[in-house]
């Protein structure tokens, strides 16, 4: 045992343990590969056509916060009341945590593979910009953002490393970049294959297919690269 730690989650109590020398519970190879691609409308589709549901706790328990955080607000401070309001406000906000954590979990059992390697903290930032440089498309972007933490792409990858390290597999993260765009059959990139948010079609070979799919499929690719390249080096 390393260390021993205690929180507090509203009324929830937790120990959380850290341990040295736990062995990893390794899986026999199997030689399989798979690249994934994290999105909104499924939060993550594979290479070889899977698509897993995004469970969007948040957006399911948005109107019991909203209330919750009006109630909140109406409650006078340092009252016994809004004590018990934030308690209740505390609790629905880690139960969507708990949801998504388990989620993730039971996610990533099924998929230890290549992926993007997105940065998240980058792609949620502020959508409103400053006085000086004011934002462009806000509310669409804003609830794009939303729409993102929903989805908990961080608590998943970060599982997802975890069950790969505990397996005994091989995850890579690549560059997302263009591969939205780039026909897995062909090679040829443009912005105009993207032709709706589900639909890939290429504009120089007319190769279609799901876009999510498409781009999992370059993602697989990119990946086994970066592997081959290590492995000459």
């Amino acid at each position: 045992m390393k260390t021993i730690s205690v929180k507090r989650e509203g009324r929830r109590w937790y120990v959380v343990l850290s341990c040295d020398g736990v062995p990893a519970q390794t899986l026999p190879a199997t030689g399989a590969v798979a690249g994934i691609d994290m999105g909104v409308a499924s939060l993550v589709t594979t290479s070889d056509g899977r698509h897993l549901a995004n469970p969007r706790h948040l957006a399911t328990s948005a109107d019991r916060l909203a209330e919750a955080q009006r109630d909140l607000t109406r409650k006078k401070r340092g009252s016994k009341r809004r004590r018990k309001a934030v308690v209740r406000v505390a609790a629905l906000h880690a139960k969507v945590r708990r949801q998504r954590l388990d989620s993730a979990h039971k996610a990533a059992l099924a998929l230890v593979m290549v992926h993007e390697d997105l940065r998240i903290a980058n792609m949620t930032r502020s959508a409103s910009g400053t006085l000086e440089a004011p934002g462009r498309n806000v509310a669409a972007k804003s609830g794009l953002n939303r729409s993102i933490l929903d989805a908990g792409w961080g608590v998943f990858l970060t599982v997802l490393a975890h069950k790969a390290e505990s397996a005994g597999r091989e995850l890579i993260a690549v560059n997302p970049a263009n591969t939205s765009r780039t026909c897995s059959r062909c090679g040829h990139c443009a912005q105009e294959n993207r032709v709706t948010q589900a639909e890939f079609a290429c504009v120089a070979c007319g190769h279609t297919a799901h876009a999510d799919v498409n781009a999992a499929i370059n993602i697989l690719r990119a990946g086994l690269a970066l592997r081959q390249a290590a492995g000459a080096a």
